[in-house]
């Protein structure tokens, strides 16, 4: 049997089995084999040549990727918000690799990348699935391009294909210390009451993966998925914005309900609807801030903007700045929002905020 009809059996049995408190201990290693299976699924031990796989090359300030099914619109979203012109046709399949394009946006370059349409069964190479998916792995952010029409049955596919390799989406990685140890068996300690893993479902889920020394120690109560999560430790938590496009062929009722969504904005590229509020939520998901700089008796260079994650501190923008200006460094002056009175003397540690301006001082 091979591991696609493994994992179609346990799938097909985590389905028939009743939840309840008898099953548990059964539903967890059920889960913990699935992982188990998907993840040879994912990572095949081949000796032979790779296969053709089509990741570009990072560049800019942030990455986004753009992943949706067939004829939603990504190619014609890709060249309304880049200079890049992505083929674009009302059948399906027009992309066939990845595009790259480039958002120039409050000074920051913003690498928009238009992935091949998945498809159902992406998770298992179907449509070129596994080198979309592999791709996203690797962006800061991932628009989920819907159509509007339909978007409810994409959005619950695109999750499943997504979750089934690893993706989580607008989720934190689990507050769970796990690390295998040589000897001297389970260690086992919660800091709050668990309802959902109890120290028995734990050994048996760790022996499914032939773990018998561990620390373990539980900081939330977490559910057996998350728990596997941590013990495989290759998955991917990243912010999902979902883009429900062409509204223009829907009614007034069903955009607004779609707009106060979690997590979604409505769009129309045919009639450039609601673009502009869609690079502004981007900007947030991406956690981006522009800092500027000053030299001694000038004015800031208001025109070159340091593009820095939120909660960057002087320290960081230095290393942006020059390599060794860290070693050579006395102190800042920081005006803005995140100083108490313009300008104030900082240290390396101070956190900057957006739109401030720093100027440094040398030994």
């Amino acid at each position: 049997m091979g591991i696609l009809e493994k994992i179609a059996e346990i799938e097909r049995e985590i389905a028939r089995t009743q939840k309840n408190k008898a099953t548990e201990y059964h539903l967890g290693l059920l889960k913990a084999k699935l992982a188990k299976y998907r993840a040879q699924l994912l990572e095949p031990k081949t000796t032979g040549p790779k296969g053709e796989g089509f990741d570009v090359m990072k560049s800019g300030d942030a990455r986004v990727a753009l992943i949706g099914f067939p004829s939603v619109g990504k190619s014609t979203f890709l060249s309304l918000m880049t200079s890049t012109a992505s083929e674009a046709a009302s059948y399906e399949f027009t992309t066939l690799t990845c595009i790259p394009g480039v958002i120039e946006y409050k000074g920051a370059n913003i690498q928009l990348l238009d992935l091949p349409g998945i498809i159902e069964g992406a998770a298992q190479g179907k449509g070129r699935g596994r080198q979309v998916i592999a791709v996203a792995r690797t962006a800061d952010v991932v628009i989920m391009m819907l159509d509007a029409n339909k978007g409810q049955v994409q959005r619950e596919l695109l999750e499943k294909e997504l979750e089934s390799v690893g993706i989580r989406l607008n989720r934190s990685k689990p507050n769970i210390y796990f690390k295998p140890k040589k000897g001297g068996g389970l260690s086992y300690n919660s800091t709050v009451p668990l309802t959902q893993c109890s120290e028995k479902l734990v050994q048996l889920i760790l022996h499914e993966y032939k773990i018998f020394n561990a620390e373990v120690l539980f900081r939330e109560d977490s559910t057996p998925d998350e728990f596997i999560d941590v013990i495989v430790g290759n998955r991917v938590y990243m912010p999902c914005l979902y883009v429900y496009n062409k509204v223009d062929q829907i009614s007034i009722e069903e955009v607004d309900r779609l707009a106060h969504q979690p997590n979604s904005v409505v769009i129309s590229c045919g009639m450039k609807l609601n673009l502009d509020y869609l690079l502004e939520t981007l900007w947030e998901y991406l956690a981006l801030i522009c800092i500027y700089t000053k030299k001694r008796g000038e004015r800031p260079d208001f025109s070159d903007a340091i593009i820095m994650r939120r909660a960057a501190s002087v320290e960081h923008v230095c290393h942006r700045i020059h390599r060794t200006l860290v070693g050579q460094f006395k102190y800042a002056l920081v005006w803005g929002t995140s100083t108490k009175y313009s300008p104030q003397r900082v240290g390396l540690t101070h956190i900057m905020e957006h739109e401030d301006v720093i100027q440094v001082v040398k030994k």
